[in-house]
């Protein structure tokens, strides 16, 4: 994978704000493309989940939101091929998987997100 499937936080929104959220010219055009990004795990829901939140900074809760008009800048939610083993939540990771934009509900856990990476793997840095 080029480095030009690097996303980072700080490339995914050009803002965010009362009247909504903008993408980066940049993450338009990875949508529905391979990328990689890096950051923390947030501690998971279950530890069979093959969901999480990936942050920019290590946290020591689920920064989970009721709705995506409360949606935090700094976090995406990964969706797993496979179940994870167990990674220190201050250990720093690298997921690769399709980048996912918009408002979407997950129908088994209700949970809204605005920004996705599917068909996920991880790996520790």
């Amino acid at each position: 994978m080029s480095l030009d499937s690097q996303l980072s936080f700080d490339s995914l929104y050009k803002s965010v704000g009362v009247l909504g959220t903008q993408y980066s010219e940049r993450a338009k055009l990875l949508k529905g493309k391979s990328v990689r990004m890096r950051g923390f795990i947030a501690p998971p829901l279950k530890p069979e989940s093959r969901f999480f939140v990936l942050t920019r900074e290590p946290v020591a809760v689920c920064p989970f939101c009721a709705s995506d008009a409360q949606w935090p800048s700094d976090i995406v939610v990964i969706y797993l091929k496979a179940t994870l083993a167990p990674v220190n939540f201050s250990r720093r990771i690298e997921v690769t998987g399709k980048l996912e934009m918009g408002s979407w509900t997950d129908p088994e856990t209700g949970f809204v997100s605005q920004v996705r990476i599917i068909d996920a793997e991880v790996s520790t840095l």
